[in-house]
């Protein structure tokens, strides 16, 4: 159980109070939007695959203020989003198929929700999902194109999602026996660089054979390697979509800061050993990395054979993956785990 002191300087942290007018602002569609163009999945990075095609086609219809801004800050998330995203719908509707009730997916502080959106849209009453923003411009996005009346969104941050609040909020509701998929996506480093304290207060509502799915950018134990990594981002992904001003803008209002709450892949796994029995990196783009955690080999071995080869050029890839992070010694992961073949559209 997270102590009040830590739930208090969570509270106190940059997400809710220096970074608050930047992403109301973004969010609300002020500033922060590319000025040099939308950024689109390129496809053919993920083989024209038609389960990532369809996701994509509905996520594009949903799109918040924020998620422009989002996806041409990280090299090739859009196309990471698509992957994952059907994935995540797929693993849903199995869920469902099993015990005949709905999947329940929860999404932390991913802006407006658009992943919550879709997945429940393209759910069709067999997903509900929740997502959670401290920022009204999110809500108002959220609404403006809800997609399915399984979304749900809870103003606030995540933390305020306790067992009190499960109780009594209505809204809750559909949550309250636990979720089937838990996505952290860039959340936590925003309050603290206590990974632990962190998980201790989300891993308890993962169901029985569940996931956690982490978008984390991570810190680097040598520091050059970490800067060359941000140039490469800065250099040769952003000038596609942001100008030079933009650029420099966000490093020095929003990512120095920030760095001081991330942590290295050492200090991640520490975390996640504490709750886990299973962890796999999926995907990683420079300093960005999908991390997905299970105590349950099936669902994570499931998970990972349904997802395409990662759509991301060698060069911005750091990892050979899947790359194993947390094995129990008792039925560890298999050494033949793949990625599952595209499927064209005829």
């Amino acid at each position: 159980m997270v102590d009040r002191e830590i739930m208090e300087s969570w509270r106190n942290a940059p997400r809710l109070n220096s970074f608050a007018g930047f992403f109301e602002r973004t969010a609300s569609g002020l500033e922060g939007a590319p000025d040099l163009g939308r950024p689109e999945p390129e496809m053919d990075l993920l083989s024209f695959d038609l389960d990532c095609m369809t996701f994509w086609d509905t996520h594009r219809r949903l799109w918040g203020h924020f998620d422009s801004h989002y996806f041409a800050s990280i090299p090739y998330r859009l196309e990471e989003e698509c992957r994952l995203g059907s994935a995540m719908l797929l693993f849903g509707q199995h869920a469902w198929a099993r015990s005949g009730r709905a999947a329940t997916i929860y999404t932390l502080g991913a802006g407006a929700g658009t992943l919550a959106r879709t997945l429940a849209k393209l759910g069709d009453g067999r997903l509900k999902t929740l997502c959670c923003s401290p920022t009204h411009g999110n809500r108002v996005c959220f609404f403006a194109r809800r997609g399915s009346e399984d979304a749900h969104f809870h103003h606030g941050p995540f933390f305020e999602l306790d067992d009190e609040r499960y109780a009594t909020d209505e809204n809750l509701r559909p949550f309250r026996d636990g979720y089937d998929i838990l996505f952290e996506d860039t959340t936590f480093q925003m309050y603290s660089p206590d990974r632990e304290s962190q998980l201790d207060f989300i891993a308890p509502r993962l169901r029985p054979g569940g996931l956690l799915v982490q978008l984390q950018k991570l810190s680097q134990p040598n520091i050059d390697s970490y800067l060359e990594r941000e140039r490469q981002k800065d250099e040769l992904f952003k000038p596609r979509f942001f100008s030079n001003g933009q650029i420099a803008t966000k490093k020095r209002d929003v990512l120095d800061t920030m760095m001081d709450l991330q942590v290295d892949l050492k200090a991640s796994v520490s975390a996640i050993r504490s709750y886990f029995r299973y962890a796999v990196i999926t995907w990683n783009s420079g300093n960005f990395y999908t991390i997905v955690s299970s105590n349950s080999l099936k669902s994570l071995g499931n998970f990972v054979a349904s997802m395409v080869r990662p759509a991301i050029p060698p060069e911005f890839c750091y990892e050979d993956l899947p790359h194993v992070l947390v094995n129990a010694s008792k039925d560890p992961i298999p050494s033949d785990w793949a990625w599952r073949a595209p499927r064209v559209p005829f």
